[in-house]
């Protein structure tokens, strides 16, 4: 099922959350919403399952204009970031609830219980209650009972927010590849970079109540369509374009910008280069998988290079050591668009 978003807008008093954001989730896709606090994408996707109404604009579901219908009658599952399973309830029971207040025939409730148990990989916990359960566990509870009733979309606010950083990690991979098995339309909302860059097709990035860039996770990693967006995905050095060390980049393009180069886009060389600019090591740490080092440049400005283990042990780099870098990509943005 399709979602298209025309146009919305959506204020609480004076704070506008939504600023005429329009989106199209198509059919089967699995959508990451992703930006800092504040930037409208939990308020995004509750206006699409009619937890929030709208100011103007429109939200269609499979053509159907599903603006102004309640809740109840949207057909869509939702999963919250803490679970909300019903702590009197057991795992059948809770995954059953939204069946039997639909009053389906108990066989076809056993059947679609069982089979979605299954699913989630909780087959023999159908009888324990949620505080007998992991945190990944509950969740995973919470999301076959947002499936138990075929919805149209499924939508996910932060959905692993509240689990420890190994079990999001192994949850991302699980929800990637449920996503592969039931094809549900989904959209999920996230502040977390890598997990939106793992598990979706699409990623939205919003900012101050508006989508800064919609694209796949390498499109919006390459192709970043503004600074925001740069220095929103992954870490990001920027410098003055003024410096020299671009030259992958024209004057025109370095003059009044800022240009943004990530930490694995500068090369460290031992000697002299006609594109390279000099530096000092000013601090070396050791991330287990590749190094990082802190480089000071002439003109006082700082800048952040990773380099592998191999590299690093082939450049021998040590603290106060004279180098020299280029950069291999960078993208020059104009000044005003570092503090949007």
């Amino acid at each position: 099922m399709s979602i298209i978003v025309e146009s919305v807008s959506k204020n609480f008093g004076e704070f506008q959350a939504l600023d005429r954001v329009s989106l199209k989730v198509k059919d089967g896709g699995l959508v990451a919403l992703l930006g800092p606090s504040g930037s409208g994408k939990s308020t995004l996707l509750r206006a699409i399952s009619g937890l929030e109404t709208v100011d103007s604009g429109k939200i269609l579901i499979n053509g159907q204009d599903t603006t102004n219908l309640d809740v109840r009658q949207r057909n869509i599952g939702f999963v919250f970031q803490h679970y909300a399973l019903f702590k009197h309830l057991t795992v059948r029971q809770n995954v059953a609830f939204g069946l039997d207040i639909r009053k389906r025939p108990r066989g076809e409730v056993q059947q679609r219980v069982g089979d979605l148990l299954e699913l989630v990989q909780l087959t023999g916990l159908g009888d324990r209650y949620p505080s007998q359960l992991s945190g990944g566990q509950r969740q995973r509870v919470a999301l076959a009972r947002a499936l138990a009733v075929q919805p149209q979309v499924l939508l996910l606010d932060e959905p692993f927010g509240a689990l420890d950083a190994k079990v999001r990690k192994e949850l991302r991979a699980w929800l990637r590849r449920l996503h592969d098995e039931v094809h549900v339309t989904s959209v999920f909302v996230t502040h977390d970079q890598e997990e939106a860059m793992e598990v979706a097709d699409e990623v939205v990035i919003m900012n101050h109540g508006r989508i800064e860039q919609v694209g796949t996770p390498e499109e919006i990693y390459d192709n970043p369509a503004t600074a925001f967006v740069m220095s929103f995905i992954g870490p990001v050095n920027v410098l003055p374009g003024h410096l020299g060390l671009f030259k992958t980049l024209t004057t025109q393009e370095t003059r009044n910008s800022n240009v943004f180069l990530r930490p694995q886009d500068i090369e460290i060389l031992e000697q002299p280069h006609p594109e390279a600019i000099p530096a000092v090591v000013a601090r070396i740490i050791h991330l287990g998988w590749e190094v990082q080092a802190e480089l000071a440049l002439p003109d006082e400005h700082n800048l952040t290079a990773h380099v592998s283990r191999e590299q690093f042990k082939s450049l021998d780099l040590r603290v106060n050591q004279n180098v020299f870098i280029k950069s291999k990509f960078a993208k020059a943005f104009p000044e005003v668009e570092v503090f949007r």
